[in-house]
């Protein structure tokens, strides 16, 4: 299993690059991807998550997101509006 800080630093630089909205939900937590503080308290990995991502690149931003949980063992999808 991938360090969990260093999958937690990745994506929240990664959300960081796009100016779209990211935002992750857990259950029935909302979380904006963008926050350190947020992911910490929330990404545990035997968890699946949805993201929602609006904006001018979202299109860019949903592809990184993707690479980069996927790279750390993170079950994500993608919710299309």
């Amino acid at each position: 299993m991938s360090n969990n800080n260093q999958a937690i630093v990745e994506i929240s630089q990664t959300a960081s690059q796009f100016s779209s909205s990211i935002v992750l939900q857990a259950e029935n937590k909302y979380i904006d991807v963008k926050s350190i503080l947020g992911l910490f308290t929330t990404l545990v990995s035997n968890q699946s998550y949805e993201l929602h991502v609006h904006g001018p690149d979202a299109d860019e931003a949903k592809k990184a997101m993707i690479d980069v949980f996927t790279k750390h063992g993170l079950n994500v999808t993608v919710v299309a509006e």
